[in-house]
Parts: C-alpha cells; sequence; structure tokens
C-alpha cells in the first residue's frame, strides 16, 4: 500500500501517534508520505537510516495578497493532490477532522481518486468542534470520511452524540513504543534530577488549561510536605506562567524543574516514581501510556478515556476531577508502601506489552486499510 498521512507536526498527542503508526506500517512494507508544515515532531528524532519507506512533504506557507488569511487547508489540500497524482496514493489517513480529514477530502474530490480514512483524537471533537465557526465542518469532514477511527470508546460515543451522526466509528487504542519507553536503570542520570533518598515525580503536557497544571503543582505540595521529592514538569504553553507562580507561592519552587519541551521524554519517565495527570478532559491520555510502559504508576483524574489505559488500583489510581487533597493521598500511600509501588510498578508495564503493544494495534489499522481499498 502507499499511503499519505496527514497531520500536526508539533509534540501534540495526535502527532505523535501519526507518526509512530506511520514508521510502524513502513516497518510492514508498506509507503508512507508524510504531508505536514514540516517534519513530524517523533521523525526529527529518528536517524536518517531508520526512516526505510517514509518519505516527507513539505506544505508551503502560500500566500497572495488577495487573502487577508492563512488558507491551511487549501495549501493541505493542493499538496496532497500532488502527491496523489505523482505517487498513486492508494489511501490517504487524516489525524484530526479539521483541517486535516477536510483537506483530504477536497484533495479525493479533486483527484477522483484515494480514499480517506480519519481518526479522531479528542480536541478535534471535544474542543475545535464543538466552536461554532468550525462544528458543521468537523460533522461533514467526519461523514464524507471512507471511514472513521476513534482513540477511544468514551471519545467515539462523544462524537456521535455531540454531532448526531450515526457514522461508524471504530475504536482503535493507541499504541506505545516498548523498546523506546522502558525503565531507565542509570542510577548517574536520575541523580541529576533527585538525591538518593527522594522520589521523582513528572508531568508532561503542553500546559494547556484542561491540563490542570496548578493541580499537579498542588498536589506536588502536599506530597512534598511529607517526605522527599522533585517535581519535573515536562513541556510548555500557556499555564506555565501560572504554575511557576503557584510552585513559588506553596513553597515548593526549589524541588520543583520546568524542563520545558524537548525530545526522548522516555529518557526522564524511565527514572521516575510516579506520573501526575489531574487533567479535565483526556479522550485517550498517551503519556499516561508512555509512563505506564517505563513501570511508572499513573495518578489521574477519573475522567474521559483515562480508565481505558489505566486499570484503578492495579496500574494507578484514579481520582475525582479537581480533587487535589484525595489524589496528594493516593500518591503518599502508593510512594510509602514500596512494595505496593513495584507491584503496581510492574502491573503497569504488563498491561503496556499486552494491550498497547504495535503488535497487537497495527494488524486492526492494517486491516482498517484493506477493508477501505477492497469496499
Amino acid at each position: 500500500m502507499n499511503i499519505a498521512v496527514l497531520c500536526h507536526a508539533s509534540a501534540g498527542g495526535s502527532g505523535v501517534v501519526a507518526a509512530e503508526l506511520g514508521l510502524e506500517v513502513a516497518r510492514a512494507g508498506h509507503e508512507v508520505r508524510f504531508i505536514a508544515a514540516q517534519l513530524p515532531f517523533r521523525l526529527s528524532e529518528l536517524p536518517l537510516d531508520c526512516r526505510n519507506g517514509i518519505y516527507f512533504h513539505q506544505v508551503g506557507a502560500y500566500a497572495y495578497p488577495l487573502f487577508e488569511q492563512p488558507l491551511a487547508l487549501l495549501n493541505e489540500a493542493n499538496t496532497l493532490v500532488d502527491v496523489i497524482l505523482e505517487h498513486g496514493i492508494d489511501l490517504a489517513h487524516a489525524h484530526y477532522a479539521i483541517p486535516y480529514a477536510s483537506s483530504a477530502i477536497l484533495a479525493r474530490e479533486i483527484t477522483g481518486r484515494t480514499r480517506v480514512i480519519t481518526t479522531l483524537h479528542g480536541t478535534d471533537v471535544t474542543l475545535v468542534g464543538l466552536d461554532p465557526a468550525f462544528r458543521h465542518s468537523t460533522r461533514h469532514a467526519i461523514e464524507r470520511s471512507d471511514a472513521v477511527t476513534a482513540v477511544s470508546h468514551f471519545l467515539a460515543e462523544q462524537t456521535r452524540d455531540l454531532f448526531g451522526t450515526d457514522k461508524p466509528i471504530e475504536v482503535i487504542h493507541n499504541m506505545v513504543d516498548v523498546e523506546r519507553f522502558r525503565r531507565n536503570p542509570d542510577p548517574a542520570y536520575r541523580a541529576r534530577f533527585a538525591q538518593p533518598d527522594e522520589r521523582i515525580l513528572v508531568h508532561i503536557s503542553n500546559f494547556r488549561a484542561v491540563k490542570r497544571t496548578q493541580d499537579v503543582v498542588e498536589v506536588f505540595a502536599r506530597v512534598a510536605s511529607e517526605l522527599p521529592a522533585r517535581l519535573l514538569m515536562i513541556g510548555d504553553g500557556p499555564e506555565r506562567p501560572r504554575a511557576v507562580e503557584l510552585a513559588q507561592k506553596r513553597g515548593v519552587i526549589g524541588r520543583t524543574q520546568f524542563l520545558g519541551s524537548f525530545p526522548g521524554v522516555e529518557s526522564v519517565l524511565g527514572v521516575s516514581d510516579l506520573f501526575l495527570l489531574p487533567s479535565s478532559k483526556e479522550s485517550f491520555g498517551l503519556v499516561a501510556l508512555e509512563a505506564m510502559s517505563c513501570e511508572v504508576p499513573v495518578v489521574a483524574s477519573n475522567i474521559g478515556g483515562i480508565p481505558e489505559v489505566v486499570i484503578d488500583g492495579q496500574t494507578g489510581c484514579l481520582l475525582p476531577l479537581g480533587d487535589v487533597d484525595a489524589m496528594a493521598h493516593a500518591a503518599l500511600e502508593l510512594l510509602r508502601d514500596e512494595a505496593r509501588h513495584r507491584r503496581m510498578s510492574a502491573a503497569a508495564r504488563q498491561r503496556a506489552v499486552e494491550v498497547f503493544h504495535p503488535r497487537r494495534i497495527l494488524p486492526r489499522y492494517l486491516e482498517a486499510y484493506r477493508r477501505l481499498l477492497e469496499a
């Protein structure tokens, strides 16, 4: 198969999933062509000799004096049309409804070729799609796609409810590279962040309001008041200044590191003891899965698709949204009980390997591709 992938190039979850899936599809012997404004984040981390079967087509920021706003959808569609005509694309996989599914549908209409499969990741439905300016376009993108998948049962049901669509939506969970995301046994690397007697708590996000990074700081402040600990905050975004200010106010700024965005987060996850995810919206929770693969239990909000990833009491603790006292209590109980922590860490890794390994998820996508091409 010759597949075009349209996705965000940033470090967000949908771009990461698109890149990881594209790599696995290429390893299975197919040709994968990424179409994006820049090389997707996860692909940029790989050496060239690990990109066999992977091609990249950059979408230009074309402008014309008559148009006052950038034409992202048209630019993406025009680039895809060129790739379809030149390389004979069998199938376009759009990761996100707007603009990627809409661009792929337009390119299909222009060329009269290729099929379009759209994967819904969450905010394309729950945030962008609900904006009155995009609601009709999002519904059109979903219903005019040849096939639609969602990363969780929660998201599939929410899409049906919010848009009143009866479009079939197949649930295919995200995967995790269990060889890349695994425990880091190097004590010297751990020593960069904490003393031997200190526990390491970690949070990774784009620091948007839905990630509730201030709750992360509140939970850590309560934990740090009772046992030696460090907090590593990875990522960047609009809520970062407020999180820094709160860490100063709570007196834990000296034990909190804001590390910014960087590749290779698995090296930090691999030396951590607990992952905090108090989000108000999560359609899946990819970072929680990556933490679990690194043998790191998760303390998270009991919302959205997170319960499809984290099993409460087995691979982590799920608490009511906004209840920082309960989250801190659960974190302290787990960190103080070394035997329970070891059991939960092992169970987290086992679930990641047994349920979310690429060898379980990839065949689901390949079968969806084949069904679409044979229809």
